[in-house]
């Protein structure tokens, strides 16, 4: 006979193993985890309104709605909900889990089709399942995929699409209305869950005949618990008679029910606590990023990726030793790969809490990171560097490369040159290799080639792959180390323009700032030029990244030159022209007449 205890244990020490154990902790600290967005929860009106209806009805209702357990103060809250959305009524359930259960197993059946998208809470995926509806699951928030799964699906007998208005684990809005539009065009209903969205956003789609149902619940900018499907007369009457997680389940609690009506009403006199949580969160994403670290959403949850499991654990441990109760969030809540810290951001957060708690992260993220990669990499000096970027895509980066690489031999230095990220078939690398006339051992292979000519992100979207920051910079770290070993320089060339986005979160020029090398940036000589520069140099200038010299590739424009000279204090300027021919010998040539002092500078690095 097996012995179940023994098998679950075993599954708890490899659960542990791989960083993924939950447990239990009491609230500490400054919150920075909770949902209380608006500071509601213990908001004397909210509180007093749960305690006089305690004294009315009763601490709790314990029967189902239909046996007695509907009161008048439930219907008040609902009255409230349904004014607030904008809909002619709504349905109070205990939680918003059971909320989403009951809307879609009651409305949707096996022969309907529900369009989901992929990043989905667990109560949508657990309504769909138990709908026996057919399943589409499309990529996240991608409207053309929802277009296409709606066009196949016509014959079924309803059609349904489900997202959230807000996602709780990455903070990204849904294109709400171009999903009503689709709704529209293929005879399609929209479910929508409103969980982070009501209280901090506006009702978006109020009013629209294809916005079948919305939750709203009470335990996110309500500071409460519980939850309303806000909907038409006959979609509610549907659901309170055919909805399992509403009709076998008890009452909502009378005080629960006082103090969501009193939330609710504060929430629509109120307006400014929703616009102060959202403008303090965009204030601690810009610190974040300008601290370096990878940021995403849109309202006030404020992810900071960190990609593997142990670091975001470790990390969130770091906060919570400083007086920050920040968490980790790892998989399954999401996918593998994508670990994070879960930041939300309240309206009555202080603005030097705010200023506090992203310098505190910055300094344990980076430390952690530095300590890593000091108990792993080898331990010889890392190599001087300098990076060759552009202000735009075939400005001349490669030709300036091997300039500068054949400047660097010339003074008797081992090199190593790197193209970090590769797009296109048309390989920078050998052409370097070739102008410069470098050894075998002169280069190294991209950390990522990819086969589509387009920007690094759409490039590693069409390869199937989503490439990540620390992993991005933990690879040119290690080339740092190797070429260090052999006393050489690095020398490394960007992808395209300063800002290209890496993923939908971080730009190359997210990886500059972390690596901390001195840069030389490269330009066209002609027309249009001045703004780019300018704006390529005030950018690097915002994220403390040296500038070291401006080269122009192109026929001479001396008003260029001159209004740059003006502008760009002692900066070095460049200027190269077209080459009759491209070769090592044209590239000498060329340094023969030129001072290229700024290189001296790689010895002190």
């Amino acid at each position: 006979m097996s012995d179940l205890r023994a098998q679950l244990q075993q599954q708890a020490e490899a659960w542990r193993q791989a960083g993924l154990e939950r447990k239990l902790s009491l609230p500490e600290g400054i919150d920075f985890c909770s949902n209380d967005y608006l500071g509601l929860s213990r908001d004397p009106r909210v509180t007093e309104a749960a305690a006089t209806a305690a004294r009315e009805w009763g601490a709790g209702m314990p029967s189902a709605r239909l046996l007695r357990g509907h009161l008048s103060v439930h219907e008040e809250a609902e009255r409230e909900a349904a004014h607030w959305s904008g809909e002619e009524s709504a349905l109070l359930f205990p939680s918003g889990y059971q909320a989403n259960l009951a809307m879609i197993s009651a409305l949707a059946s096996a022969e309907d089709v529900i369009v989901s998208d992929s990043l989905n809470h667990a109560s949508l995926i657990d309504g769909i399942r138990l709908s026996r509806a057919q399943r589409r699951i499309v990529p996240h928030l991608n409207l053309a995929a929802f277009a296409d799964a709606l066009a196949s699906e016509q014959g079924a007998r309803q059609r349904f699409v489900v997202v959230e208005d807000v996602y709780s684990m990455d903070g990204d809005l849904a294109p709400v209305s171009g999903l009503l539009d689709l709704c529209e065009q293929y005879d399609a209903w929209l479910l929508l869950d409103s969980a982070h969205a009501a209280g901090l956003l506006p009702m978006r789609g109020q009013g629209h005949a294809r916005l079948l149902v919305r939750t709203i619940t009470g335990g996110k900018a309500l500071g409460l618990a519980g939850a309303f499907l806000c909907c038409s007369q006959e979609v509610r009457h549907h659901i309170l008679n055919h909805g399992r997680s509403f009709l076998f389940t008890t009452a909502t609690p009378p005080p629960l029910a006082a103090s969501l009506t009193a939330a609710i009403r504060i929430v629509q006199t109120e307006g400014e606590r929703g616009q102060m949580a959202l403008d303090n969160a965009q204030r601690l994403r810009k610190h974040l990023r300008e601290g370096g670290l990878e940021v995403g959403g849109e309202a006030a949850i404020v992810p900071v990726h960190l990609g593997r499991a142990d670091l975001a654990v470790a990390v969130a441990k770091d906060m919570q030793a400083q007086g920050f109760d920040v968490r980790a969030v790892r998989p399954p809540t999401v996918p593998k790969g994508t670990s994070r810290l879960r930041l939300v951001v309240h309206a009555d957060h202080a603005a030097e809490e705010l200023q506090e708690l992203a310098d505190a992260l910055v300094v344990a993220v980076k430390e952690r990171r530095r300590q890593e990669f000091l108990d792993t990499a080898p331990m010889a000096k890392p190599a001087p560097g300098l990076i060759v970027a552009g202000t735009d895509t075939d400005v001349g980066k490669t030709v300036i490369s091997a300039l500068l690489a054949r400047a660097i031999l010339q003074r008797q230095r081992p090199l190593r040159y790197l193209k970090p990220l590769q797009t296109g078939d048309d390989l920078d690398t050998p052409t370097v290799a070739r102008l410069a006339n470098l050894a075998a051992d002169g280069y190294l292979p991209p950390l990522a080639q990819l086969p589509l000519p387009a920007s690094v992100d759409q490039a590693a979207q069409a390869a199937g792959i989503r490439l990540e920051l620390p992993q991005l910079i933990q690879g040119v770290q290690r080339a740092r180390q190797s070429a260090g070993e052999s006393k050489a320089h690095l020398l490394l060339e960007c992808a395209g323009g300063l800002r290209v986005p890496i993923n939908e979160r971080a730009d190359q020029l997210d990886l500059l700032q972390a690596l901390r090398l001195p840069l030389v940036l490269v330009a066209r000589s002609g027309l249009g030029t001045l703004n780019h520069t300018l704006l390529s140099l005030e950018a690097c200038a915002s994220r403390g990244i040296a500038v070291k010299a401006l080269f122009l590739v192109g026929q001479s424009h001396r008003d260029n030159v001159a209004s740059l000279r003006a502008r760009v204090g002692k900066l070095p300027i460049y200027e190269v022209p077209p080459f009759r021919e491209l070769n090592p010998a044209s590239l000498d040539l060329w340094l023969s007449a030129e001072r290229l002092d700024f290189l001296e500078e790689m010895d002190h690095e």
